[in-house]
């Protein structure tokens, strides 16, 4: 069976390079697309521009959202989502060093599925991955 992408949202190439190095070593088999703003991200989801075969870019099973992007910022990424009546049910998890409350509320309000603290070691960077794929791809049921 085919995995089915994750998309990622990461505009720091360090830390774009350590989740995926995280995942490989986790196991996860997923492709990883990523996006350096929230303009790619939703071209990618509404497959356009460079991302319009829909066949090399197919839904992803979920998107990984930095807040603190470039040109469109995750927050307003996460409304533009949620917007889109085709894309209502796509999980969102906002991974950001932010923990400021006005962030958190603000990202649930506008229909984040998930809220985690960046971890400041690659170790911790390990045990959210993994958490993530336990949660959202062994126990959560995820709409086609």
């Amino acid at each position: 069976m085919k995995k089915v992408p994750i998309l990622i949202a990461e505009d720091d190439e360090d830390d774009r390079f350590l989740i995926q190095a995280a995942f490989e070593d986790c196991g996860i088999a997923h492709p990883l697309v990523f996006a350096r703003d929230g303009i790619e991200v939703m071209q990618y989801l509404l497959n356009q521009g460079a991302f319009a075969n829909k066949e090399a870019y197919p839904r992803p099973a979920l998107v990984l959202l930095d807040l603190n992007m470039p040109k469109k910022d995750g927050r307003e990424t996460i409304k533009e989502i949620r917007n889109q009546e085709a894309l209502k049910t796509l999980p969102i998890i906002v991974l950001s060093t932010s923990n400021a409350p006005q962030d958190l509320k603000i990202c649930y309000e506008s229909g984040a599925n998930c809220f985690i603290n960046k971890p400041s070691s690659f170790e911790g960077l390990l045990d959210t991955v993994k958490g993530i794929y336990d949660f959202w791809f062994r126990l959560a049921l995820l709409p086609r």
